[in-house]
């Protein structure tokens, strides 16, 4: 994944656990629709490992 790509993702991260979610959703979704199939890939596989980047919790702490 592109460094630039890692860095909106963590970005969006940051701003959706702030309750900012419209200026997440602004600074991730170019960088994802402009992603090849490839880098795609790595965008979904990233966001699933890193959940809770969004959420701020712990999903093992979750009943």
């Amino acid at each position: 994944m592109r460094p630039s790509t890692l860095r909106a993702l963590k970005r969006a991260a940051e701003l959706t656990r702030q309750n900012r979610l419209t200026e997440a959703v602004l600074i991730a979704e170019p960088v994802i629709l402009a992603a090849d199939s490839y880098e795609g890939d790595e965008i979904l596989r990233w966001l699933a490992e890193h959940v809770t980047d969004f959420t701020g919790q712990d999903l093992k702490e979750t009943p």
